[in-house]
């Protein structure tokens, strides 16, 4: 197992190297996060061990689960599933950092509890960059809008968008969904908006990290690819899904 999960992790390095050059970007620009729904404590630690400092869960349990393996680690925690505001208390405990920040009752709440803490919190805008109606986010005409409304709570503090993009064999559709992104974050800059002149893109995964990074990411969520598939039969991993 372990062996496995170093090789995976220097194969998903090298794509991300190998992606940056096509690119004509520096890999330093693109961090490498871990998603890791179902994944043990175990397991995660493997990739700690080997470095990694950034990891991503979907659900409330799992983060409280896997706390007591992975407090002292040194990681960094960011909560990339669709929350639900009756979990953001119990979220809070474990996170720095909320990437699928979507809706105005969602932000109201969390700056309701963040002021009880005396606290703020780093969060990426989710934004379903497909129109999939199976994705969460926020439809890309209404960011600006949103964005500028969320940068009335002082305690949240916007690091940049996230996106699903649409995964297809093709990879001529799965493009336009990424480079979306990238359009409406250049829309927020041309916006001049105070403290979001450089906002990061959390987009691409296992099977379009190299489009992802092609199209401006920063950060890629990668689970599948180190370690390995988590469903049986025709169940699709999706860090998307609802708790």
């Amino acid at each position: 197992m372990k062996n496995d999960i170093l090789i995976n992790l220097k194969e998903v390095h090298n794509r991300i190297e190998n992606a940056c050059r096509l690119s004509g970007r520096n890999p330093d620009e693109v961090s490498l996060l871990l998603a890791t729904k179902t994944v043990s404590a175990e397991k995660i630690c493997i990739a700690i061990e080997a470095g990694e400092t950034l990891i991503g869960e979907n659900k409330m349990q799992e983060l409280r689960d896997k706390d007591s393996d992975l407090k002292d680690l040194g990681v960094e925690r960011h909560f990339i599933g669709h929350l639900q505001t009756n979990k953001i208390k119990d979220v809070l405990k474990y996170v720095t950092c909320i990437q699928s920040l979507d809706r105005l009752s969602l932000a109201e709440e969390l700056d309701r509890q963040l002021q009880n803490q005396g606290r703020t919190l780093d969060v990426f805008v989710q934004v379903n960059t497909s129109y999939e109606e199976s994705k969460f986010g926020l439809p890309p005409e209404e960011v600006l809008a949103f964005i500028k409304k969320i940068k009335e709570y002082k305690t949240l503090n916007i690091k940049g968008l996230m996106t699903i993009g649409l995964l297809d064999v093709d990879k001529e559709k799965m493009q336009p969904s990424l480079r979306l992104l990238k359009t409406i974050r250049d829309e927020i800059y041309n916006a001049k908006i105070e403290g979001l002149e450089t906002l990061k893109l959390s987009m691409g995964m296992s099977q379009d990290l190299e489009l992802a990074i092609a199209e401006g990411s920063n950060m890629v969520r990668i689970g599948t690819s180190i370690f390995g598939n988590r469903f049986l039969g025709k169940e699709i991993w999706n860090e998307n899904i609802a708790e």
